[in-house]
């Protein structure tokens, strides 16, 4: 079967810097519902379609494709004291003040000094041009159910 709108598929990958460098590789076989449903970047999608178990893809994706530019707006600088006592560099906070109140921002602590905490709420990856390379392990027709919520069901999932 291709792969096609409202077929899952499973894939394992491979993510790359713009240098050649791993960034992140599957463990376990990641599946999606394919077309549109927001499980996937759309780029990554596009080069999927139309390909069958065992083909094999690579794509370029440049900032706006994955993660977005860096916004340099997103870095804050705040009181330590708004912080726990224990707050460390690498430690993630949610932030829901933004202009859409559904919408969660994950700041992550950058650095501490003077009494001062910088966090930066830029996913990691923002900026940077990545390659992503995977081999499509299975394609089948999405349930009824999958397609009315939008995500798949795994095995022992309810809803």
């Amino acid at each position: 079967m291709q792969i096609a709108d409202d077929t899952v598929v499973t894939l394992t990958y491979k993510l790359y810097s713009a240098a050649g460098e791993l960034i992140e590789e599957t463990r376990e076989p990641i599946t999606y519902l394919h077309g549109g449903h927001h499980g996937i970047f759309p780029r990554i999608e596009d080069a999927l379609t139309e390909k069958r178990t065992g083909d094999t893809c690579s794509v370029a994706l440049e900032p706006e494709d994955a993660f977005g530019e860096y916004d340099a707006e997103l870095v804050r600088v705040e009181a330590q004291d708004r912080f726990p006592a224990d707050v460390q560099v690498g430690m993630q906070y949610e932030d829901t003040s933004g202009e859409d109140d559904e919408e969660v921002r994950v700041f992550t602590v950058t650095d501490i000094a003077d009494g001062r905490v910088v966090v930066d709420g830029n996913h990691p990856l923002a900026g940077q041009r990545l390659r992503f390379d995977c081999t499509v392990l299975d394609v089948r027709a999405a349930t009824p159910d999958e397609l009315e919520h939008g995500h798949v069901h795994g095995p022992g999932a309810h809803h």
